[in-house]
């Protein structure tokens, strides 16, 4: 190993490297404004609920790789902005399951520059609590 690399040193000029690496960035950064599609796994809570939700999405190479590197907050979904049904398999009573057009309906607003094209598995969310209302005095008093 030590001999390629004194090799290198002698025979290969530092510019030379220098150069070849310099054009291997402008080269990649070329690249990324071409319009690609791939998988993106989105951190997504509904009702409180965190689950992760593989997409199938298409953009400009630049918005995909900031998502990718920069993506780490988890959406918060409400559950009034999704169509859902009772599970009908055995052993997940009291579950819902997403419908998977309602949740790219939903999350496409909150990605603005790329395009969801299709939305794989969801897991099935356990059924919310209904919220019980609670009466302030001031409205007993009333």
């Amino acid at each position: 190993m030590e001999n390629l690399l004194h090799w290198m040193r002698r025979y290969v000029s530092p510019v030379f490297l220098a150069l070849l690496v310099a054009s291997f960035i402008l080269w990649y950064i070329a690249k990324l404004s071409y319009t690609y599609t791939t998988e993106q796994t989105v951190r997504v809570s509904v009702e409180g609920q965190p689950f992760e939700v593989t997409c199938v999405v298409e953009g400009i190479g630049t918005n995909l790789f900031g998502y990718r590197v920069y993506m780490n907050k988890r959406l918060r979904i409400p559950l009034s902005e999704l169509k859902t049904h009772p599970s009908q398999e055995e052993g997940h009573e009291g579950k819902l399951v997403i419908d998977p057009q309602s949740l790219q309906d939903a999350l496409a607003p909150r990605f603005s520059d790329i395009k969801i094209v299709s939305i794989k598995d969801i897991p099935e969310i356990d059924r919310p609590e209904p919220k019980s209302e609670t009466v302030s005095k001031s409205k007993l008093r009333s």
